[in-house]
């Protein structure tokens, strides 16, 4: 019968028991591996679970282990699931819901235990990832509010060059060249009075400058041990509780610095320089003195409030400058640090998710293999599938089966007891 099978055909069986051979081998070792790649898996599944519990009591570690033991055995389970029936369904719509089912489960293999893996593998490097970009935070804006305030505290030459404009001012009225009566009446009395508030104004501004510096040199010192806390060696724990008392710390003296810059101060001092006038009354001896200082005060409130406007807009344009941001340290477990900066440990998430998938491979190989069998087989099932040793147990069998059964031995005849 063997003869009357086209050439074609005995090919491809020989070709599908070639790869069914080498499958049969394959089977003896898949399984151990599967099980090999969902203990890793489980492992560092509960490496991650204990990043996420802050309790080191027996019931934490009961727990970790049971979830990365349901985790392993679930990954186990699923795999071993997939590589038997997936390969072995035919039709379209079998094949086409069972690769669905397998990308859900993959989604959730990722969602159970591929994320914890990635804390394990790189969760320190994460959160010394977090520490170093906070870090930088903290920094700008330290440097944001020094240099708001020292621009704040530049000020301070607007307000001498104005004090000093109105104490020349006063110089000549005591000489008689503003008003034209020397000595010291009412328009210097006014002169004097704008000088005085200014000269009050000048004294406060000078005396925040060295205060500035000193949280600046403070502010600097702090960050200098934050970077080190981040890249030191030894536990993450300990580095992140010192960590967060140094944020507070530099996070008070961010707000100091912005409380430092005088320049509301002189926005303020100029409005009060234009609005807040004390006149004084008119001394002059004559009624033609009297004009003449009503006249020349009126040309000082004018220039008072050119100056007053002159400040202002100093002091806008130092408070329109950008605000140091709101640096806020918070502090992040490995896994939530992995999850943040993700971008940053590519390596580690593709080892941790490959771990969990990586027989999915295996699976769309299997599926190649068994399409590559059954195009080799064909719709026909012929015998010469047989192997010799098949062939001569199934020789023997029926070698047995033609054999007659052995005659059945006569009645035993019964002999009574005295015959």
């Amino acid at each position: 019968m063997n003869d009357t099978l086209p050439a074609a055909d005995r090919s491809g069986d020989r070709y599908a028991r070639e790869l069914e051979r080498h499958l049969d081998w394959l089977d003896t070792f898949t399984s151990s591996a599967l099980g090999v790649l969902a203990a890793a898996s489980g492992i560092y599944t509960y490496l991650g679970v204990r990043t996420l519990l802050d309790d080191p009591g027996i019931w934490t570690t009961f727990a970790a282990l049971s979830y990365s033991i349901a985790v392993s055995v679930g990954i186990f389970v699923f795999w071993s699931y997939m590589l038997r029936l997936l390969p072995a369904v035919r039709t379209a719509a079998s094949r086409m819901g069972l690769l669905l089912t397998m990308a859900l489960g993959c989604v959730a293999i990722v969602a159970m235990s591929s994320w914890l893996n990635a804390a394990a593998l790189a969760g320190g490097a994460a959160v010394e990832t977090h520490m170093a970009t906070t870090v930088q935070q903290y920094q700008a804006a330290l440097e944001r509010a020094h240099a708001n305030s020292v621009a704040g505290q530049s000020l301070s030459r607007d307000v001498a060059r104005v004090r000093q404009s109105f104490e020349d001012l006063s110089e000549q009225e005591a000489g008689g060249t503003l008003s034209g009566f020397s000595g010291r009446g009412a328009v210097f009395r006014v002169l004097t009075q704008k000088g005085s508030e200014l000269q009050a104004l000048e004294d406060q501004m000078t005396g925040v400058a060295e205060p500035i510096e000193q949280a600046f040199a403070q502010g600097n010192t702090i960050l200098a041990r934050m970077r080190s806390l981040s890249v030191q060696p030894g536990g993450i724990e300990d580095r992140t509780v010192r960590f967060s008392e140094d944020a507070v710390q530099l996070s008070g003296l961010i707000t100091q610095l912005r409380q430092l810059n005088p320049a509301p101060l002189v926005a303020r001092a100029a409005q009060d320089l234009a609005e807040a006038v004390v006149l004084p009354e008119l001394d002059g001896s004559t009624a033609e003195m009297r004009a003449g200082q009503n006249s020349t005060i009126t040309s000082v409130l004018s220039l008072v409030e050119q100056r007053a406007q002159t400040l202002t807009t100093a002091a806008n344009e130092v408070l329109a400058l950008p605000q140091p941001s709101e640096a806020i340290y918070k502090p992040m477990s490995a896994a939530d640090a992995v999850i943040a900066y993700a971008g940053n440990f590519v390596p580690a998430w593709a080892g941790a998710i490959a771990i969990d998938l990586l027989p999915a491979v295996l699976v769309f190989i299997i599926m190649v293999v068994q399409a590559a069998i059954r195009s080799g087989r064909g719709e026909t099932h012929s015998d010469d599938r047989m192997t010799v040793g098949e062939l001569r147990a199934a020789l023997a069998a029926a070698e047995l089966l033609r054999q007659p059964d052995p005659p059945a031995d006569p009645p035993r005849a019964l002999i009574r007891p005295g015959e």
